[in-house]
C-alpha cells in the first residue's frame, strides 16, 4: 500500500495558497484515480482509497499533520518508504520540483510534524512556490494565494507532479527524480 500525504490547511480561506499546493496535487491525484472517500473521524483526515493507494489530506491544519498521518500509517500498516509527502518549499523558485527520501524539515512545521510522529525517512516531493523578500514575511507569504502571474501556470504544474507521483507507485525515486526534477516551470508542458 503507497500512503500519498498532501500538505496544507483545512477551510476555503486556505485553499488556493501556496501552502496548499500539496492539497490541489492529492485532488487531482484522487480524481486521476477515481478514487473513493473513506475517511474516518479518527484519522483526522479527508482519506481516499484506490487500486493499492491511498491519499490523505490532512485536517489537523499544517502544524499536526503528523496527528494524521501516523494512524492512517498504522491502521493500514504502511510502511515507511512507502509514504509520499507533497509540500510547498520556500527554497525552491515557483514550479521547480524535487524529490528526495528523508531530511531536515528546513523550518517547515507540517514536516516537522510528520518527523515527530513517524520519522524523517519517507519521500518528499517538494514543490517549489518562491520565497518572500523577507525572512520575517514567511508565514504571511505561504498563507497567501499565488499570485496572478502564477496563477496560469498552477495546472500544468500539479499535473506534472501528480504524473511523477504516480510514476513513484512502480518506479524507483532516482528513476522519477531524473525524469521529473523541474529548476523551473518554464517550457514544461504536459
Amino acid at each position: 500500500m503507497i500512503l500519498f500525504v498532501g500538505l496544507g490547511n483545512p477551510g476555503s480561506q486556505y485553499e488556493n495558497t501556496r501552502h496548499n499546493i500539496g492539497f490541489k496535487v492529492i485532488d487531482k491525484l484522487v480524481n486521476d484515480f477515481s478514487a473513493r472517500d473513506i475517511s474516518k473521524t479518527s484519522f483526522q483526515g479527508k482519506l481516499y482509497r484506490a487500486a493499492n493507494s491511498l491519499f490523505l489530506k490532512p485536517t489537523t491544519f499544517m502544524n499536526l499533520s503528523g496527528k494524521s498521518v501516523q494512524p492512517v500509517k498504522d491502521f493500514f500498516k504502511v510502511e515507511l518508504e512507502d509514504i509520499i509527502v507533497i509540500h510547498d518549499d520556500i527554497d525552491l523558485p515557483f514550479g521547480a520540483v524535487r524529490f528526495k527520501r528523508g531530511g531536515g524539515h528546513g523550518g517547515h512545521n507540517g514536516l516537522r510534524s510528520l518527523d515527530e510522529h513517524i520519522t524523517k525517512e519517507y519521500v518528499r516531493v517538494r514543490v517549489g512556490v518562491g520565497k518572500p523578500e523577507r525572512k520575517s514575511q514567511v508565514s504571511d507569504y505561504v498563507l497567501h494565494d499565488f499570485s496572478q502571474d502564477e496563477v496560469p501556470m498552477l495546472e500544468t504544474l500539479i499535473a506534472h507532479v501528480a504524473k511523477s507521483c504516480e510514476l513513484l507507485r512502480t518506479e524507483e525515486l532516482d528513476d522519477v527524480k531524473s525524469k521529473y526534477s523541474l529548476k523551473s516551470i518554464e517550457g514544461l508542458t504536459i
